[in-house]
């Protein structure tokens, strides 16, 4: 394993992101992104079973369903490195499982079904979206430890992942929204007991959210386990397009109400600083925004989602945009008088 790899193939900067498939894409449109990006060199693709976003029952599976459907039309499924995810519980995934866990059964069961919507027999990389513990993420400050927490033993976990990898149903594992507590607790239990290793963390990780530096950092960079950068231009913030209170026809923060942690004052203080910066130096803002996430030594891959191949074709171009050490000058100073406001 290395912080370039995933069980040994070597993994695009850019990772094709997916959860808006099947809500703000359509079918057809996804099916152009993934040959945009295979023609543009991008091996890697991320998906879950509970995209698309916003979640709801009755499209819940849909975006595997396109990439599965890709798959079936072109013969292509060995030119991917393909990521998915099982659902932690919430209370709004009621209708999934019944309440999805982490547990043998339900692991058992989400593969399944995430193989059959993909039209695949293996996973490259299959990963706990939010661990099944409370814990902060999302948005959420201020860690409460719960007085009792019944949720699945990370050992139970680990072993049921370690028998999906023994079937050949998935290949790899990874972690998602995890804590520096978890991801060392999944380590220590892989060492012991010989079991699989994680190999990736995603979390989200951009100019507005630099969290992952406080612990998570160096945990990629001793442990070995790379970070998947998921969000880099927060919920399209750090593109520009909604500078100046402007709300475009169609985008997320038009059509969607769910991401309250991109909003206030500091976010959009930062945002429009971190917007001048890049056009003072000749760049766009999202050149800027996703070459600092490209250049960050720990992380392997940055997942881009776009809606239209001119977003996705700007966001792969950010592989060569080099920062200059005065744009890397103006983005310490903005991070250090505004740090993190959209963790």
């Amino acid at each position: 394993m290395s912080l370039t790899a995933i069980n040994g193939t070597q993994v695009s900067k850019i990772c094709l992101g997916t959860m808006t498939w099947g809500q703000q894409n359509t079918e057809a449109e996804a099916h152009g992104q993934i040959d945009f990006a295979l023609d543009h060199g991008i091996n890697f693709i991320d998906a879950a079973e509970m995209y698309p976003v916003p979640p709801r029952a009755e499209t819940q599976g849909r975006t595997e369903e396109y990439i599965g459907s890709w798959f079936a039309k072109t013969g292509n499924r060995s030119k991917w490195l393909l990521a998915t995810k099982a659902t932690g519980p919430r209370e709004e995934f009621s209708f999934l499982r019944g309440g999805p866990q982490f547990s043998r059964e339900h692991l058992v069961e989400a593969v399944n079904g995430s193989l059959r919507r993909l039209q695949t027999d293996y996973i490259d990389l299959y990963q706990l979206h939010w661990p099944e513990r409370p814990v902060n993420c999302f948005g959420q400050r201020g860690y409460v430890h719960p007085d009792n927490d019944d949720s699945t033993p990370l050992e139970e976990t680990l072993r049921a992942l370690e028998d999906l990898v023994k079937e050949g149903k998935i290949r790899g594992i990874g972690l998602s929204n995890e804590t520096p507590w978890g991801v060392m607790r999944f380590l220590q239990l892989a060492e012991q007991e010989g079991l699989p290793r994680i190999q990736t963390i995603q979390n989200p990780y951009s100019l507005l959210n630099r969290t992952y530096e406080i612990g998570l950092a160096e945990v990629s960079h001793r442990e070995d386990v790379g970070l998947l950068a998921y969000s880099p231009l927060a919920m399209g913030l750090l593109s520009g397009k909604y500078r100046n209170g402007a709300v475009p026809e169609g985008s997320r923060m038009a059509l969607f109400s769910r991401f309250t942690r991109y909003e206030g004052e500091p976010v959009i203080a930062a945002t429009e600083r971190y917007c001048a910066l890049a056009e003072e130096h000749g760049l766009t803002p999202a050149q800027l925004a996703l070459a600092f996430v490209n250049s960050r030594s720990f992380v392997l891959s940055n997942i881009i989602g776009a809606t239209t191949l001119e977003q996705l074709e700007e966001n792969i171009r950010s592989v060569d945009v080099a920062l200059s050490r005065d744009v890397l000058t103006g983005i310490h100073a903005i991070h250090k008088q505004i740090p993190d406001p959209a963790p």
